[in-house]
């Protein structure tokens, strides 16, 4: 996605999507393939949405076609399948309000920044919105000299000591991949039973991963770095076990949506929607986690389904005459980019 001059005070495209995670970025490849000229906006400086920030080296293995691929690896694909018919991206920004124009049957987005985009129609693709890791209660002081909440280089942890805490998928994820590269790796969690899925528990286990159940850590210990932390079970009983590494593995906070301050309806704190992906207000769709339907299974694959739903009944919102069927995508012959380094990616104020 290459860089163009600077993001003007206000522009205009057929479609713009808000949110460049996953399903933000399907669906601007969507867009691109009917025909569309298209912004996408995300708060953070690069793509990929929580899947960046928060585990780019874990396995995904429920994409279709890829027996495993990486959160990073699938990112990057992602960004060069829509870099094919280059939309416009600005990174850096929040939307700060939505306004549909009636007599220009159009919408416009406001960013922060004071720069808006008029737009045909809108995909918020903005997963479960603001979100940071919970923090460890005994973490502060240690960010960075051991403790961390996301393992972006797993091969940085070859030979360590590992202790991850939580009891969900992400903590029994962390711990099996790795395993096979560390020294050791404990699970600590507060309740008897474990959230994650069985399977990921009988696995750990057969690995040879410490599970604690019952207990929480009392103390970390350490110098310039985490060496040990003190781990009080349900008995009150209190061990010291060695760690180079601790894993806050807690559970995400996600910041309020701005959604109903925009005239949207939601259930459950998402926006509800039609067949269409369309939510009550004319040329606004939402796609992925964001979005909520009766019978809604929320993964991944969903969201790509979804997106491409949005991008074509958007298109024929835009140009009723087009077809709402997209064509066959073999019907195109594009080469597409080896890759799209996320140092290319747009600071806030710019577009690419």
């Amino acid at each position: 996605m290459k860089e163009h001059d600077a993001f003007a005070h206000r522009t205009a495209c057929d479609l713009t999507i808000v949110g460049a995670g996953p399903t933000g970025l399907f669906a601007a490849y969507y867009a691109g393939f009917r025909g569309l000229t298209v912004t996408v906006v995300d708060a953070q400086p690069d793509a990929g949405g929580q899947v960046a920030a928060l585990y780019p080296a874990k396995t995904i293995h429920d994409v279709a076609g890829f027996q495993g691929v990486t959160g990073a690896d699938l990112i990057r694909g992602l960004s060069a399948q829509a870099a094919v018919y280059e939309p416009r991206m600005v990174f850096g920004q929040n939307v700060v309000d939505i306004v549909r124009d009636e007599r220009e049957a159009g919408l416009s987005v406001s960013l922060e920044d004071g720069s808006s985009i008029d737009t045909r129609a809108i995909v918020l693709a903005t997963g479960v919105g603001g979100i940071r890791p919970r923090i460890l209660p005994l973490g502060h002081g240690w960010h960075g000299r051991g403790v961390t909440y996301v393992v972006s280089e797993p091969e940085s942890h070859v030979g360590e000591d590992i202790v991850v805490v939580g009891g969900g998928d992400t903590a029994l994820d962390w711990a099996i991949q790795l395993t096979p590269i560390a020294r050791s790796v404990t699970v600590v969690h507060r309740r008897r039973l474990f959230r994650a899925h069985a399977s990921q528990i009988s696995r750990a286990e057969a690995l040879g991963v410490t599970l604690l159940t019952e207990s929480e850590i009392q103390a970390i210990h350490g110098d310039d770095f985490v060496r040990a932390v003190v781990v009080r079970d349900g008995s009150g009983s209190e061990r010291e076990i060695p760690a180079d590494t601790v894993i806050g593995a807690l559970g995400l906070i996600t910041a309020p949506s701005p959604f109903s301050a925009w005239g949207l309806e939601l259930q459950d704190r998402k926006l509800l929607v039609d067949s269409a992906m369309q939510t009550n207000v004319r040329g606004v769709f939402a796609a992925g986690d964001a979005s909520t339907y009766p019978g809604k299974v929320a993964l991944m694959v969903t969201g790509f389904g979804e997106a491409a739903t949005a991008v074509n009944n958007a298109a024929v919102l835009i140009d009723p005459d087009l077809s709402l069927f997209p064509g066959h995508s073999t019907d195109e012959d594009l080469e597409p980019p080896e890759s799209v380094p996320s140092s290319e990616a747009v600071p806030a104020g710019r577009d690419a």
